[in-house]
């Protein structure tokens, strides 16, 4: 008799566990997909025209502390489809937006052609590209810089190379690559 009362009382604790462990896991499960099919409301849609933009970098010269800075502009990605080279020299051609920052290409310069050579870009400038500022301090480096550390932003150019009128200079016999 003893034994059927233990019997007993194991069963129906077993049985009030299994019910007790079967609302445990269902109210378990209930929580996760509350969470889950909690929906992402963005603040505001993205529009097609936002879409089609890119950010690049150009860099000019910070004129407080003469060192190259990068300048994000934000581009059209139909500007940039046809010819991305001439597009960033053009920018740097035009100078920068930031007040605080110098342009170094010269006055009147023009980008003649371009073309890759592998992962170099052969840059062929008009002949105003000589009257860079030969008196400033790392005048020429940083015109330099300015170029390679531009056009080596994108991922197919890793060297670049100047003419002046499809001639090489020997001001700029180099292959020039990011330092």
């Amino acid at each position: 008799m003893k034994n059927k009362k233990i019997l007993i009382i194991f069963v129906c604790l077993f049985i009030l566990l299994l019910i007790g462990g079967y609302f445990a896991i269902k109210y378990v499960k209930s929580q996760n997909e509350e969470t889950i099919v909690e929906e992402y409301v963005p603040e505001e849609e993205i529009t097609e025209e936002q879409l089609r933009q890119t950010i690049v970098s150009l860099y000019f010269l910070d004129s407080q502390t003469n060192e190259l800075v990068p300048e994000a502009r934000l581009l059209d990605i139909k500007d940039m489809i046809a010819n991305p080279y001439e597009k960033l020299v053009n920018l740097l051609i035009e100078g920068p937006k930031n007040e605080k920052n110098k342009k170094l290409m010269p006055e009147n310069t023009q980008l003649l052609q371009n073309y890759l050579e592998g992962d170099c870009i052969v840059l062929d400038f008009s002949a105003e590209f000589l009257n860079y500022d030969k008196e400033a301090e790392n005048g020429k480096e940083n015109l330099i810089n300015s170029i390679v550390n531009t056009l080596t932003e994108l991922t197919e150019i890793n060297e670049v190379k100047i003419l002046i009128n499809g001639q090489e200079n020997p001001e700029f016999n180099e292959v020039y690559t990011r330092t």
